[in-house]
């Protein structure tokens, strides 16, 4: 029995390789070249979605598109949206059988694309996510990754000991499933880790950056942490509830404790500690006002109908002979 479900149109392809392109210009290149050279059985396509480069990184991918040797499709979208919002355009265009989405700095050596779409085949799992011995990243990039990778355990359900790169490779099941999320905030591991549990991991080479300096900045990584927290569960707001249970138990066994000492005993001054009080309770407050306003705002923004994206144009190179004469691809068969 073929593993495609009823009603979708089984893969052109064998892999689909999705890379969202921002201030790539010095490096996208050399990577589709290196891409377009792999020897993948069935077929593979590049999907580039320059997500509002302010470099030429635009035109640099439409040279590519015009000189390619296997299909490129190019997704120029209206403004910058963000990596995920990015990959979410391109596995919405992306036609293989598997895909795999990877950033566009060459730190993740394309000769492992073979690799990962080799392991994923033979272990028959929906998604093969990558993880490295050593990240070649500044510290405070590390050490923000393996803050979001923890919170994402607590609050996504993510398999202990799963490290949630962007060098990924999805089945095409997955990748239809996840893509019926519209909203503006998409955090592809999150609805990742809401279609399947059925993920195993990959170890796999990690480079320095060759040119340039990463696009992620503080302020990105936390907009990436919010969307990741706030979006795919409630555990904030019920951290929020739980913390005012307890705040409610420590006043009232202090509010018993004033109450026996001003009664039994010599009233204390008691300002510093009174203020010091004042103010955590106040700033705990904000905080949970601050977490249910994060949920309305985005709600409020869903509601409007934010998108996600909005592509501009799409170029796609046109079959070639040997892309045409190229046999079609065998769906795996189950026992």
């Amino acid at each position: 029995m073929s593993d495609t479900p009823p009603n979708a149109a089984p893969p052109s392809l064998a892999l689909s390789i999705v890379i969202p392109v921002y201030n790539g210009a010095s490096s996208i290149a050399e990577l589709v070249g290196a891409l377009e050279h792999l020897q993948i059985a069935g077929g593979h396509e590049i999907v580039l979605v320059n997500d509002g480069s302010p470099d030429d990184s635009l035109a640099i991918c439409r040279a590519l598109v015009e000189q390619a040797r296997i299909p490129i499709t190019l997704i120029d979208l209206s403004r910058n949206y963000g990596e995920h919002n990015a990959v979410m355009a391109g596995l919405r265009h992306s036609s293989g059988a598997h895909v795999i989405t990877m950033d566009d700095d060459l730190q993740n050596p394309p000769e492992e694309v073979e690799r990962l779409l080799s392991y994923a085949q033979q272990s028959g799992r929906e998604v093969i996510y990558t993880y490295y011995d050593e990240k070649q990243h500044a510290f405070w990039r590390n050490l923000g990754s393996r803050f979001t990778n923890w919170v994402a355990g607590f609050v996504l359900d993510k398999p202990k000991g799963f490290y949630l790169s962007s060098f990924r490779c999805m089945s095409a099941f997955v990748v239809r499933e996840i893509t019926r999320y519209d909203g503006p905030f998409p955090y592809v591991d999150g609805l990742v880790l809401q279609v399947t549990q059925d993920i195993d991991r990959l170890l796999v080479r990690h480079l320095p950056r060759a040119v340039g300096r990463s696009n992620y900045t503080m302020r990105r990584l936390l907009r990436l942490w919010l969307s990741m927290f706030v979006n795919f569960s409630v555990m904030p707001l019920r951290l929020s509830t739980l913390t005012g249970f307890a705040l409610s138990l420590i006043g009232t066994v202090g509010s018993v404790v004033a109450i026996i000492e001003a009664l039994f005993f010599a009233p204390p001054a008691g300002w510093a500690s009174l203020m010091a009080a004042v103010l955590l309770l106040s700033g705990v407050q904000l905080v949970i006002l601050g977490i249910v306003g994060e949920y309305l705002g985005r709600l409020y923004l869903t509601a409007n109908k934010k998108p996600q994206s909005i592509v501009k144009t799409v170029i796609r190179t046109a079959p070639t002979t040997a892309e045409a004469a190229r046999p079609p691809l065998r769906l795996r068969e189950r026992a």
